[in-house]
């Protein structure tokens, strides 16, 4: 007998109680992110045979990177899709400046949330084939509901989202989510164009086989990193480590959240607050792997209880299974 395909809406429909609240607006939200990266994994799957797909727009965002051609397209995509259904009052994204206010008096009046975003993590990755995802974060506003957002509205800390995921465009399309309840994944069937069930209630392992770093970065590593990757290098007498690093943050965090392990991110010499973002990145998959059960921390810290001054705050990162986060934190100590 064929086992029951459950697709996202459905059970997005089944899980409403558990946030009961919100009326439907954060469950329509949730289906226009799987929307906009349904359209996003259509146009990365033309990369190589479609020319204004490839290559680079020859703008710099605020991070002082170049953008990449599908870089804005994912932008502008998860833009459009959010302003149109009217869910949300105003969006923030890896990409801009600033956040985007939407106030348009008969759509988003009663708008309750604010979206954040990494709209194409890895995008380095996609001249070569290799996996990228979109990284997401929703949170309830503290502006009045029917005025316009804030800046409020998008610098609370982590503990503060109501619903956090990520697509990952590689051998297969997916999509996994938590909305406070535990991590749900989806994997979509092209076939019929919906995401289905095919990882429910994940849990992280505790497994100490394989770790994730930029280890050309190794000489700018402080003291007690140095320490932790020498551990696992040799693993005390045990089989050294695997070391797996894509370039992508949602892939390496992906494999290691599905078969355990950690990915590390530190401080450098060139990057003494850490690199990667807090609001786009860090506190959607440190929401992640807490409800599967891991830990993300930054050194000094749970990574969710940091309060964030501005919306392209960096920070250091490690984030994996509780046993190997710890082992690296005592090193650090």
């Amino acid at each position: 007998m064929q086992p029951v395909l459950i697709t996202l809406e459905e059970f997005i429909y089944q899980r409403q109680k558990d946030f009961p609240f919100a009326s439907g607006e954060l469950s329509g939200l949730l289906r226009d992110i799987a929307l906009a990266s349904k359209i996003i994994q259509r146009d990365l799957s033309k990369a190589g045979l479609v020319d204004h797909i490839l290559g680079k727009t020859g703008s710099v965002n605020i991070q002082g990177e170049e953008v990449k051609k599908l870089d804005d397209f994912a932008n502008n995509m998860l833009i459009q899709c959010l302003q149109t259904s009217g869910e949300c009052c105003g969006v923030a994204s890896e990409e801009e400046d600033t956040f985007i206010s939407f106030h348009e008096k008969n759509r988003h009046q009663k708008s309750k949330y604010v979206v954040l975003f990494d709209p194409l993590d890895g995008s380095s990755n996609i001249d070569v084939g290799a996996p990228v995802g979109t990284i997401f974060s929703i949170y309830k506003r503290v502006s009045p509901v029917g005025e316009p957002c804030t800046n409020a509205d998008f610098l609370q800390k982590g503990t503060e989202q109501v619903a956090a995921g990520y697509v990952m465009y590689g051998s297969s399309t997916m999509l996994f989510y938590t909305t406070g309840a535990g991590v749900n994944g989806f994997t979509l069937d092209p076939s019929i164009g919906e995401f289905c069930l095919s990882h429910p209630d994940v849990k992280t392992p505790n497994s100490e086989k394989t770790y994730s770093c930029n280890q050309g970065n190794y000489h700018s590593f402080e003291n007690g990193v140095k320490e932790f990757i020498n551990y696992c290098q040799s693993s005390e007498g045990k089989k050294p480590f695997s070391l797996r690093y894509i370039g992508s943050m949602v892939a390496d965090f992906h494999r290691n959240m599905i078969k355990g392990g950690i990915f590390l991110y530190p401080n450098t010499a060139d990057a003494p607050k850490g690199k990667l973002r807090l609001m786009y990145e860090c506190n959607p998959l440190a929401f992640l792997q807490e409800q599967a059960g891991g830990k993300a921390d930054w050194g000094g810290g749970r990574i969710l209880e940091i309060q964030p001054k501005e919306l392209h705050t960096r920070t250091p990162v490690f984030i994996g299974g509780e046993n190997l986060v710890n082992r690296l934190l005592e090193n650090l100590k």
